[in-house]
């Protein structure tokens, strides 16, 4: 399944250095996180080839540094949106 749809979830507490994959889903999992997300009105970024990294990293684990710049770039554009 090549184009097998994929979600991950980030947080952020500010008790960590950086921010946490809260959820991660693929397939069917991943549909219902991004239903979810639209009917909350939760903030989303399509990025293929991170989430393509992010969902085989540990659900609670800080997120890989060499994706650091990019997240900080997605929160910062969530954070403006959200203005």
């Amino acid at each position: 399944m090549k184009n097998q749809k994929k979600a991950v979830a980030l947080k952020y507490p500010q008790d960590v250095s950086a921010p946490l994959i809260a959820a991660s889903g693929k397939g069917y999992l991943a549909q219902k996180m991004l239903e979810v997300a639209e009917r909350e009105k939760i903030p989303m970024v399509k990025n293929d080839q991170l989430a393509d990294f992010l969902t085989v990293q540990e659900v609670g684990s800080v997120i890989p540094p060499e994706t650091w710049e990019i997240v900080a770039k997605i929160f910062a554009y969530v954070i403006n949106f959200k203005k």
